[in-house]
C-alpha cells in the first residue's frame, strides 16, 4: 500500500467512526430516556473534549513519532466508539461523550499533520481529497447505521462490531504510513500549543468555513421546515445533499488547487457560498432553499482541507501548525449552532443566514492568507522546500522527496 493510500484509509477510517456514532444517537436517548436539555450537553462534551486536548497532540507526535502517533490515536478513536453505547446513566455518557472528543480531536490533528507530510513527499495537493475521503467514510457507515437502526440491533452490538472492523482497517493502513521522520535540529513543540499570529490568521479562514457548515448542517432542516414549508422528507434530504455535494467537490479539490491555487480556490468558493447564502435567504419554497445550503457546501468544502495544509507550512512544525489551526476551528464548531439558533429566535431565521451569508463573504475576503510563497522557479510539484523535514529526510537517506 503506498504512503497516499495508506493515509487515504486512515481518514476514511476516522470518518467513518464519526458516522456510525452520529446514526445510532437516538437509541442512546432512548435507552438512557434523555431529555433534549441533557442531551444536548451530552452532544457538546466531544467538542469539549477536542477543543482542550488538541493543543497536547503535536507534543505527542513528536514525542513518539508521528507515524506510531497516528497509529496509537486512530487504534483509540476506534476503540472509545462503543463507550456511549454502553454508559449506563447520564454522567457516564458525558465522560463517555468527553473521552470519544478528545479521541476525534487528537487523531485528527496527528492524521492532517502527517497528511501534510505526505503531501510534501508527494510534491502535490492531496488534503482535499483525502477530507473528501472522510466524508465518503463517514456518509457509508452513516448508511450501515440507517440499516441497522431499522433492524433494532443494539447499538451496543453494532458498535463492536463497526469498532474492530476499523480497528483493523487503521492498524493495517498505518503499517504503509509515511515513515516520517523529524530533523535533527526540528524544535520540539511546546507542550500545550497555541496559535501564532501566523496560524491566527488562516485559523480566521477555517472560522468562517466551519462556522458555516456547522450552522448549515445543524438548521437546514429546521430552516426548509420554518421558512421554505418543506415536509419532514424534503428537509432531511437537505442535509444529505449537503453533506454529498461537500464530499464530492472535496474529491475534485485536489485537482482544482493544483490548476488555480488554494488563493483562487478559496476566494471563488466563498463568493459561491454567499450566492448560496442569498438564495437560502430570500428562499420561500424548498427548491432554491435546498440548492443554496448545496451551494454553500461546495464553496465551502475544500476551505478546511486547504486551511490545515497551509497551517502545516506555517506552524514550527506541521503538527503544531495543525493543532493551532484546529483548536480554532473547533471553537467555530461549539459556537456556530447556538449563535445561529440565538439570532434566529431573536430576529428570524433569514437574519441567521444573512449573518452567514456576511460570514462566508469575509472568509472570500481573507483567502490571501493562504498564500504560499515559494522560490522563484520552484512550482507546487516541485518537491518539499529546502529545510522541510522531509527534505531533510531525503538528504539522509539519499532516496527522492518525492515518487
Amino acid at each position: 500500500m503506498s504512503h497516499h493510500r495508506a493515509i487515504a484509509a486512515v481518514f476514511a477510517v476516522h470518518g467513518a467512526v464519526a458516522g456510525t456514532l452520529a446514526t445510532r444517537i437516538p437509541w442512546i436517548e432512548h435507552r438512557l430516556d434523555l431529555g433534549p436539555g441533557v442531551l444536548g450537553l451530552a452532544l457538546l462534551c466531544p467538542s469539549i473534549g477536542a477543543f482542550l486536548t488538541m493543543p497536547t497532540a503535536s507534543r505527542l507526535a513528536h514525542r513518539i513519532g508521528e507515524r506510531p502517533a497516528v497509529r496509537l490515536l486512530i487504534a483509540l478513536w476506534c476503540a472509545v466508539l462503543i463507550l456511549p453505547a454502553l454508559a449506563p446513566a447520564p454522567g457516564w455518557l458525558f465522560a463517555a461523550m468527553l473521552l470519544y472528543g478528545a479521541a476525534a480531536g487528537t487523531s485528527d490533528v496527528v492524521m492532517n499533520g502527517h497528511a501534510v507530510n505526505v503531501e510534501r513527499h508527494l510534491g502535490r495537493s492531496i488534503m482535499s481529497g483525502l477530507h473528501g475521503l472522510w466524508c465518503v467514510g463517514s456518509m457509508l457507515a452513516g448508511g450501515v447505521g440507517v440499516l441497522a437502526a431499522h433492524a433494532r440491533v443494539d447499538a451496543r452490538i453494532h458498535f463492536g462490531l463497526v469498532a474492530a472492523v476499523l480497528l483493523g482497517a487503521g492498524l493495517l493502513a498505518g503499517r504503509s504510513l509515511l515513515a516520517h521522520r523529524t530533523a535533527a535540529d526540528a524544535p520540539a513543540p511546546r507542550r500545550y500549543t497555541l496559535p501564532n499570529r501566523a496560524i491566527l490568521g488562516i485559523g480566521l479562514v477555517g472560522f468562517c468555513a466551519t462556522f458555516a457548515e456547522g450552522a448549515s448542517a445543524d438548521w437546514s432542516a429546521v430552516y426548509l421546515t420554518e421558512v421554505a414549508g418543506a415536509g419532514p422528507g424534503v428537509a432531511a434530504a437537505s442535509f444529505t445533499g449537503f453533506m454529498a455535494f461537500m464530499a464530492a467537490t472535496r474529491l475534485a479539490g485536489d485537482r482544482l488547487v493544483r490548476a488555480f491555487g488554494p488563493v483562487r480556490v478559496v476566494r471563488y468558493g466563498g463568493a459561491t457560498a454567499a450566492l448560496g447564502g442569498v438564495l437560502v435567504v430570500t428562499a420561500r419554497t424548498p427548491v432554491p432553499g435546498i440548492a443554496g445550503f448545496a451551494l454553500i457546501g461546495v464553496g465551502i468544502a475544500t476551505v478546511l482541507p486547504l486551511v490545515f495544509a497551509a497551517a502545516g507550512d506555517r506552524g514550527r512544525t506541521p503538527g503544531e501548525g495543525v493543532a493551532g489551526v484546529a483548536t480554532i476551528t473547533y471553537l467555530s464548531v461549539l459556537t456556530a449552532p447556538a449563535i445561529t439558533g440565538w439570532i434566529a429566535e431573536g430576529l428570524s431565521y433569514p437574519a441567521a443566514f444573512t449573518v452567514i451569508t456576511c460570514v462566508v463573504a469575509v472568509m472570500a475576503l481573507s483567502a490571501g492568507r493562504l498564500a504560499v510563497t515559494m522560490p522563484a522557479g520552484v512550482g507546487p510539484a516541485a518537491g518539499p522546500p529546502a529545510g522541510s523535514p522531509v527534505a531533510a529526510e531525503s538528504a539522509a537517506t539519499g532516496e527522492p522527496a518525492s515518487r
